[in-house]
């Protein structure tokens, strides 16, 4: 059930995350193992059934495709981007879109995917079957949201649901032009752009009395 939470705007948390903690002494670790590791995290892989190159255009397109880089994973049925480099670059996935992160996953039939300095730092979604969900840790449950257009902000951790609004923990349900979800600390925060004076709406389902 959403729980509110004391913030300046209506914020609600789907969920508490537990926060385990190891007591045990660990080494430090070598800077080389460290280094390798980081190094990994920012490896990025593609693998697609075929692909055409524009060379005029400097173009690419690639047929069933699907990029990884780290816990990150963007699968489609086709992807145009102008030429290979992930410096800054811009990538335009359409047709059974999936996009997988943090335990995460957003689906649509159009994205974008926006790389900077070789990373992926944004995926944006959009059309009438934009949709998010994630599994909440610490019960069987799954958060559900839709919207015009979803975009997940890989630095702030954060999922933005805007135009007609919904999001659902299986029990309570929450709808507005806009609402920030936190992907790790699984809450959500409901608000309005700038400039609109739209309304929160919150339905909560009371349990059923036991027989």
């Amino acid at each position: 059930m959403f729980a509110l939470v004391a913030v300046t705007s209506a914020s609600f948390g789907l969920s508490e995350l537990a926060r385990a903690q190891n007591a045990a002494a660990t080494p430090v670790p070598a800077p080389a193992p460290a280094a390798t590791t980081s190094l990994r995290e920012r490896d990025i892989t593609l693998d697609a059934a075929s692909s055409e190159l524009d060379y005029r255009g400097n173009a690419v397109t690639f047929r069933d495709v699907n990029i990884a880089q780290g816990n990150i994973k963007v699968s489609a049925e086709r992807a145009a981007a102008t030429g290979l480099e992930f410096e800054n670059a811009t990538w335009e996935f359409t047709g059974r879109v999936r996009i997988e992160f943090d335990g995460g996953v957003l689906r649509s039939e159009a994205a974008t995917v926006a790389f900077e300095r070789n990373r992926i730092t944004r995926a944006t979604i959009r059309g009438q079957q934009a949709e998010f969900e994630q599994s909440l840790k610490d019960r069987a449950a799954t958060a559900r949201g839709r919207a015009g257009e979803i975009v997940y902000d890989v630095a702030a951790g954060t999922v933005v649901l805007a135009g007609a609004a919904w999001l659902s923990d299986g029990r309570s349900e929450i709808r507005g032009e806009q609402l920030v979800y936190d992907v790790r600390e699984r809450r959500v925060q409901a608000g309005k752009p700038a400039g609109r004076d739209e309304r929160v709406r919150i339905t909560i389902r009371p349990k059923a009395d036991p027989p």
